[in-house]
């Protein structure tokens, strides 16, 4: 097969879909890798580095979409790059459809068979290839957050951890997931005074039972949510429904409520945001104010620290990179179910339920797909 990664071209989006490393496995197994040429330069792996991996270093995306049977990006392809693809053509990256009316459109169009990262799921229930960078953007949130605190910034002037004599920023973190554990682990790390709601009482326990005295959580209802943001320097948005829009916990009025210059980092923006107000923002311009709450809604977090990002993502993509390459994507999916739950597009159909849901568009179930 042949194998296209393409330099990404979201705004600040340093990461690539392929690392060297994958890059010489799939050669190993006797595939062709196309790579644009400077795709890998913000992860820091120049071209050399993949032609010692055995692939292919092509000029223009054009030529990388043109040539490829299967195409391995990180973001969601943007407009330009969707007029690219093409009937037949396999697209294996992050989607996030569920907001992206759009993008969903023109994927339909296009005939293409769009595999997402964030709905492949695995034997536990758990979704493989957004833990990764849920990880990161866990971690990343608080210190993103504390940036964001800082009185240059529009924050409150209020330091994580407080010094002797005066207490630490109070942070509420809505999730237990991966992304929430994350980043109260950091939080509280950072010295902060933190609390993690979920609705699970079972994740609940298990973070009692690890984290003991690390950090406080309680069960998420909405009084809970509405009483501790009063009183926070800090909210975390981390809330997943797998492949689905975000639902909204804190709404604008509520923001009347909380500290002047309190912060709002959502990190479930990808999904459309948990908090009534969020809206996407770049690196280059990551904050903004609404009725003096700040907001940081960075849509590519893991984007900041490309390098360490693009290494923990391909050690995950990789071997569902392969069994597409080596068996085709329809064989890969038959043989593993929880690759087919990544089946979000097929040629003009759409086939994740919770997209459908979202959109208002007809879904066919992904069994039918691969039985036809």
């Amino acid at each position: 097969m042949k194998i296209g990664c393409p330099k990404e071209i979201k705004p600040q989006e340093f990461r690539v879909g392929m690392t060297p490393n994958a890059a010489q496995e799939a050669v190993a197994r006797g595939h062709e890798v196309l790579i644009e040429s400077g795709a890998g330069i913000g992860a820091g792996f120049d071209n050399d580095a993949y032609v010692a991996a055995g692939a292919h270093i092509i000029d223009t995306a054009e030529e990388v979409f043109a040539t490829a049977d299967m195409i391995v990006k990180v973001k969601e392809p943007q407009a330009v790059e969707r007029k690219m693809l093409r009937e037949g053509q396999l697209l294996f990256t992050y989607l996030h459809l569920a907001p992206d009316p759009d993008q969903t459109h023109d994927l339909l169009e296009s005939g293409c068979t769009a595999i997402a990262y964030e709905t492949v799921t695995d034997a536990n229930g758990g979704l493989p290839l957004l833990a990764p960078m849920s990880e990161v953007a866990g971690r990343l949130a608080p210190q993103v957050g504390s940036w964001t605190l800082q009185k240059a910034n529009g924050g409150r002037g209020v330091l994580m951890g407080g010094v002797p004599g005066v207490g630490p920023a109070k942070v509420v973190v809505i999730g237990g997931g991966v992304v929430g554990t994350h980043a109260a682990k950091i939080a509280a790390g950072m010295g902060a005074d933190v609390t993690v709601l979920d609705r699970s009482l079972p994740r609940l326990r298990y973070l009692d039972d690890v984290f003991g005295g690390t950090f406080k959580n309680q069960y998420s209802t909405a009084g809970a949510t509405a009483e501790l943001i009063q009183d926070a320097d800090m909210v975390i948005g981390a809330v997943l429904i797998p492949g689905a829009a975000a639902p909204k916990l804190v709404s604008r009025e509520q923001l009347s409520t909380m500290k002047p210059g309190a912060v709002l980092v959502d990190v479930a923006i990808d999904q459309g945001g948990c908090f009534e107000t969020s809206k996407a923002t770049t690196h280059a311009d990551p904050i903004y104010d609404v009725d003096g709450i700040m907001h940081y809604c960075v849509a590519n977090m893991p984007g900041a620290v490309a390098r360490t990002s693009t290494i923990a993502l391909g050690n995950a993509t990789m071997p569902f990179m392969l069994s597409l390459a080596d068996k085709g994507w329809k064989q890969a999916c038959q043989d593993d179910p929880h690759l087919l739950e990544g089946l979000n597009v097929h040629a003009g159909k759409l086939t994740y339920y919770a997209v459908g849901k979202a959109l208002g568009i007809d879904v066919v179930s992904p069994n039918v797909i691969v039985k036809s």
